[in-house]
């Protein structure tokens, strides 16, 4: 009589690793999808059937992982902008050299992470959108730009208090080197993504350090000191 072969816990294991690797990176492929769907259709067009379709899964499944599309574009808009907030600040926390180069660190960083992704998107998204849907603009105050610009204005400051920088009108200032940055991302998710759209352009990243020391040193030549 044959004899009968059960599997061993190791094989058992082994079978379910690729399961378990596939359902851990789950929410992951549906903050992407949804990302790609969200910039492509916009909040309001969007159905959850699409995100699903996208990440090759049910319907029922987005619902596992997020009860409702508010609650997933908010998780979007976390995982993409929200966390690259607090990295930023992180950084700027642990950083021991002269505050214009951690000033040039955290925009190229920023670029890396926002500008040069799909993420560039969620700021048109925003834009075009929450004037319609209240409780995401009050989220998204929140959540990106209250403390993207506290991020900021404590960068200046520490510029201040250490003597590198001038005193400045400290709002203004971070907007000034937050909006040309923000611009960049409008243009390429607009007119930029037009067969015939101009470029602001062709060095995003250069451009970004030519803006930086603009504000930095303005245009005015210093004066010559007087004998």
């Amino acid at each position: 009589m044959p004899r009968t072969l059960h599997p061993t816990s190791a094989t058992l294991a082994a079978s379910d690793a690729p399961r378990r690797r596939c359902k851990d990176a789950r929410p992951q492929e549906l903050l992407d999808a949804a990302l790609e769907i969200f910039v492509e259709k916009g909040f309001a067009a969007t159905k959850m059937d699409d995100v699903a379709a996208r990440a090759g899964v049910s319907k029922g499944t987005v619902y596992l992982y997020f009860s409702s599309k508010e609650e997933l574009l908010k998780a979007v808009v976390r995982h993409n902008l929200s966390l690259t907030i607090a990295e930023g600040d992180d950084v700027l926390s642990r950083y021991d050299g002269p505050t214009s180069e951690l000033l040039h660190l955290l925009a190229r960083r920023w670029w890396e992470r926002v500008g040069e992704t799909a993420a560039a998107g969620i700021f048109k998204l925003i834009i075009t959108e929450v004037r319609n849907f209240p409780d995401l603009a009050e989220f998204y105050a929140a959540e990106v730009i209250e403390p993207g610009r506290a991020l900021i204005v404590k960068l200046l400051q520490r510029g201040i208090d250490r003597g590198e920088f001038r005193q400045v009108h400290l709002l203004d200032t971070a907007h000034a080197l937050i909006f040309p940055m923000l611009m960049l991302c409008l243009h390429k998710h607009s007119v930029g993504a037009c067969p015939a759209g101009d470029e602001v352009t062709d060095d995003p990243r250069a451009f970004i350090d030519r803006h930086i020391d603009l504000v930095l040193h303005g245009l005015q030549r210093p004066t010559p000191a007087t004998p």
